[in-house]
């Protein structure tokens, strides 16, 4: 009988002003490998409160959609109590990153992150600066 196991890891993205979107499909898959999980589960999540997790087909057009939406959704430039209190003009981000979620919870088959052919994990940042992103990665399984 193989062994339930839990194996943890922390990531970091440097990210650019937001809404900055960036591929982490790779190194999500590098620690699968590392894990030496077959069958589970891998869960990221976002240390932050202006940042979120996805998925998304990464290519130029979707992502270009991805962040005119997100700024339709929760547009910067307009009034958001939080400004009000904290006054660093980062409402907006704490708002799109809410709508958007801190996590995400994929398969993990034959040692293998279970994704779509054009699907792929990004990171967001929300913030209105640059920002390093502390990812949390949660992997069981057998």
């Amino acid at each position: 009988m193989e062994q339930y196991k839990i194996k943890t890891h922390t990531l970091t993205a440097t990210l650019k002003k937001g809404p900055d979107i960036k591929d982490i499909t790779h190194e999500l898959q590098e620690c699968v490998s590392a894990s030496n999980i077959n069958n589970g589960t891998i869960h990221i999540f976002n240390r932050g409160s202006t940042g979120s997790i996805t998925t998304i087909e990464y290519e130029p057009g979707a992502v270009s959609d991805l962040k005119q939406a997100i700024a339709r959704l929760a547009p910067p430039g307009i009034e958001y109590a939080h400004e009000l209190a904290w006054h660093d003009g980062n409402g907006h981000s704490h708002v799109q990153a809410a709508l958007m979620g801190p996590s995400i919870t994929l398969p993990i088959r034959n040692s293998k992150i279970l994704l779509g052919t054009w699907q792929q994990v990004v990171i967001v940042n929300h913030d209105n600066e640059p920002r390093n992103r502390k990812m949390e990665i949660t992997i069981s399984g057998i």
